[in-house]
């Protein structure tokens, strides 16, 4: 499975590939904001997305629904320091499937990736 960490930190990009790994997920492209991951989704099929929501050009909340709107149906978790509960709900009601708040325990995401994967039968 291939996996797209949208991030427009490298740190936090380097961070979430490890936990990926953490998970088995070693095949991983990289976008730096909302516009780089919704090119990359044209062009490629993912088994999961990691994206942030504060990005230049494009936020991560408006790359979901674009996402979404081309009809991929691929599972999106935000990962995010948005942490108000009015954010996760709109990350939901955008076709984001889970929502992970930095920081984070890498134990947690690995458990929210696994979760994911196994709600969407992979």
């Amino acid at each position: 499975m291939k996996a797209l960490v949208v991030d427009d930190s490298a740190v936090m990009r380097r961070v979430l590939i490890g936990s990926l790994a953490s998970a088995d997920i070693t095949e991983v492209d990289q976008a730096a904001d909302g516009v780089e991951a919704v090119k990359a989704v044209e062009g490629t099929e993912y088994g999961l997305i990691l994206m942030d929501w504060n990005m230049p050009n494009m936020l991560g909340i408006d790359a979901v629904k674009a996402i979404r709107a081309a009809g991929h149906k691929v599972p999106i978790i935000m990962v995010t320091t948005e942490a108000e509960k009015s954010r996760v709900i709109d990350a939901l009601k955008a076709g984001a499937n889970n929502y992970i708040i930095k920081p984070f325990e890498p134990a947690t995401i690995v458990e929210k990736i696994q979760d994911v994967l196994a709600k969407a039968g992979g």
